[in-house]
Parts: structure tokens; C-alpha cells; sequence
């Protein structure tokens, strides 16, 4: 039953992504007919044939994979506060700064500070500040160093009759 599954998964991911049956046979290099059996379910894809849908619907094949029963799907059992306070490589405020910024992002129980945040926010804008300084462009060539324009006609000598 895993080929029907993965063939309806396939349709909505399609759906998704707003795309024709035909234009989605096309990015991935297959042909129309056997890109809609398989979304049926009556074709089990080769493994290159997922790679190639998933491709084009610029989704992960390990994701097909694992749809397809080809690959079984992995626990995420791995806790990266836990590997954060493992690593002997990162120093204590190193760890607090990447667990702080973790915490922020999955909104854990602990919030990050928010002082520390404005004065990491007004790091950036003063240093963003100095580089638009020192990148600008040099300042413009003053009027008596530019070449005027050439003008259309301008140095031929004219017939007067």
C-alpha cells in the first residue's frame, strides 16, 4: 500500500508547488503517462525516479525514500541543547550564546534576554553603519576634469553655400 501513499503524496506536493501534471513530467525527465500512474499508484519508481520528481519539486528524495519504503524514516532523538552542553570544543559563553539563540528560535522554555538582544542589534547597525561608510564610492571627478559629451556633428566643418 506504500505506492498509493506515495503517489498521493506526490500529487499534493505537486498541488502544492502549483504545477501540471505535464510541466512536472517535463522538469523531471519522465513521461506523462508513467508520471500519473505512479501517481496512482499502479507504478513503483526506481529510486533515480524519485530522485528526479523530488528534483523537480525541489523537495528532499529522502523524503520520497522514505514514502516509497525504500528508506525508513529516521527519529529525531537527538537533543542539541544536551550536545551543546557536550562539547568540550565551545567555551561557557560560547554554549549560553548557542543555546540562547537555539532557545529563540523553538521558543523553549528559557527566552532569550532582551537586553542582550538590543545591544547585539545595535552592534550590527553601528557596525553596518561604518561599512556603508568605508565602501562608498569615491567622491565624483569635479566639472573642470570631465570630458564633455560629444556632440553629433560636432567637430566637422560645415558647407555654407
Amino acid at each position: 500500500m506504500r505506492v498509493r501513499e506515495l503517489g498521493r503524496f506526490i500529487r499534493d506536493q505537486r498541488g502544492s508547488a502549483r504545477l501540471s501534471l505535464r510541466k512536472l513530467s517535463k522538469l523531471a525527465g519522465i513521461s506523462n503517462p508513467y508520471l500519473s500512474q505512479i501517481e496512482r499508484g499502479l507504478r513503483r519508481p526506481s529510486a533515480e525516479i524519485l530522485q528526479a520528481i523530488a528534483k523537480a519539486l525541489r523537495i528532499s528524495a529522502e523524503t520520497l525514500y522514505v514514502k516509497a519504503g525504500i528508506l525508513e524514516e529516521r527519529p529525531d532523538t537527538v537533543d542539541i541543547s544536551v550536545a551543546i552542553r557536550k562539547d568540550d570544543t565551545l567555551s561557557a559563553k560560547q554554549k549560553q550564546i548557542l543555546l540562547d539563540m537555539y532557545q529563540s528560535f523553538h521558543g523553549d522554555v528559557a527566552q532569550p534576554k532582551r537586553g542582550k538582544v538590543r545591544k547585539v542589534a545595535a552592534a550590527k547597525r553601528s557596525t553596518a553603519s561604518k561599512t556603508k561608510r568605508s565602501t562608498s564610492r569615491p567622491a565624483s571627478r569635479s566639472s573642470s576634469t570631465r570630458k564633455a559629451p560629444a556632440r553629433k556633428g560636432q567637430g566637422r566643418s560645415r558647407r555654407t553655400a
